[in-house]
């Protein structure tokens, strides 16, 4: 059964309609046809919607976290091999 929502679920477009190498929308993290249909979706799809951009953002956070550090180790290893 679904749940009745009070609240219209708000947009998550931030304004920054560009598109990473994956599909994603860069602000918010949505894909092509979530930003295009997303005024037929019903409130339930809509959130779950939102819920999997949290996903996505947490995720590349992570990635790029995890590159960042490689960085650092490759650059603490070239560093050693000079002494």
């Amino acid at each position: 059964m679904e749940q009745l929502e009070f609240f219209k679920v708000p947009n998550p477009c931030v304004g920054v309609c560009s598109v990473d190498d994956k599909g994603y929308c860069k602000g918010c993290m949505r894909k092509r046809e979530e930003r295009f249909n997303w005024m037929s979706f019903t409130p339930a799809e809509q959130l779950h919607i939102i819920k999997l951009c949290r996903q996505r953002y947490r995720r590349k956070l992570a990635v790029g976290k995890s590159n960042q550090q490689s960085i650092v180790v490759e650059e603490q290893s070239n560093q050693q091999d000079l002494f």
